[in-house]
């Protein structure tokens, strides 16, 4: 298939499959007029870079790990990337909950009276409000 219809199929972009052939993530045999042509296996393989992304890794570390992954052979240094990538994902995930847990500690403290805070219910009375006054004979450029 022609990277057109391989982008289509997959829902990512030319540009990206551009860019995973040059990071060596994706291979593409190339036809007599110099156009790109994928196998069928080309939109698994695409979806699982996706997802390598999506869980954080890098185009170096998906490079890495690919021939192990597709190959399913499991080898004790590959082994220990993926604990090391998973592990680095649990301290994000551990990082990004204690942020939340702040963010609604925040957030309860900042819901009562007591707080000191103003709550404005309408974006219109908070933007009126935050403007200085002006004098009724006086015309203020809005």
């Amino acid at each position: 298939m022609r990277i057109g219809e391989l982008a289509a199929r997959s829902g990512v972009s030319v540009r990206a499959l551009r860019y995973y052939e040059e990071q060596g993530l994706l291979k593409a045999n190339r036809s007599g007029s110099g156009q790109r042509r994928y196998p069928e296996s080309a939109v698994d393989r695409v979806h699982l870079i996706q997802m390598l992304y999506a869980a954080g890794l890098s185009s170096r570390t998906i490079a890495e790990l690919l021939p192990c992954v597709e190959a399913k052979v499991s080898t004790p240094e590959s082994r220990a990337r993926l604990f090391a990538e998973r592990d680095r994902i649990d301290a994000q995930i551990a990082g990004l909950t204690r942020t939340r847990d702040r963010l609604d500690a925040v957030i309860a403290s900042t819901g009562s009276p007591a707080s000191g805070c103003t709550y404005v219910v309408d974006r219109d009375v908070a933007t009126q409000a935050s403007r200085p006054a002006t004098s009724p004979g006086s015309m203020s450029a809005r």
